[in-house]
């Protein structure tokens, strides 16, 4: 346990935001080197918006990442972002497209971001009534990847608005949520 916590969080409550965090932290980062490894796999005639569209959301996600971990530390806690503990920690597949069209890499990733928000989302109601502070945190991480998933989404979407993911994304959103709660 932490030596210290932030000031009008006692530790129980700094334990609880601290783990919150962890777990979003661990996500985070394997959101990170998934969208990467999507980055340099992605083929097909579509490949260099695809390809240049993931850098950003790459930065995006690492910005976040350190966010979340410095606020681990600001709590008292010691932030993990080393590769065993994530692996030891996860509770999700490993992503599994090697190289392949886009279409393809596009859907696998809908489904990654459905599950990362739905995380989020769990975290802030966790964090919420505890400190505002780490809950306006998580609700702008949250804006920022469902941003993400929408430029993912529009170059799946047909002319009718359907998804060909809906049926999977909402079993990996409801897959976080049963985790996290």
């Amino acid at each position: 346990m932490a030596s210290f916590t932030l000031p009008g969080l006692d530790d129980q409550q700094a334990d609880t935001i601290r783990t919150a965090l962890q777990e979003r932290l661990e996500a985070l980062i394997d959101t990170a080197l998934t969208l990467k490894h999507i980055h340099w796999n992605v083929t097909g005639p579509t490949f260099i918006g695809v390809h240049e569209m993931l850098d950003p959301q790459v930065a995006g996600v690492h910005a976040m990442s350190d966010t979340l971990a410095e606020r681990i530390a600001a709590l008292g806690g010691s932030p993990n972002g080393l590769p065993g503990n994530l692996v030891a920690s996860r509770s999700w597949d490993d992503y599994n497209v090697d190289r392949a069209p886009v279409p393809q890499h596009l859907e696998a990733l809908d489904v990654v971001y459905s599950a990362v928000i739905a995380g989020h989302r769990a975290a802030i109601e966790t964090t919420g009534e505890l400190d505002p502070i780490t809950e306006d945190i998580l609700i702008g991480q949250t804006g920022d990847l469902e941003q993400y998933q929408w430029f993912v989404r529009a170059h799946l979407e047909s002319a009718d608005g359907a998804l060909p993911t809906r049926d999977a994304d909402q079993q990996a959103a409801d897959r976080a949520q049963e985790v996290a709660g």
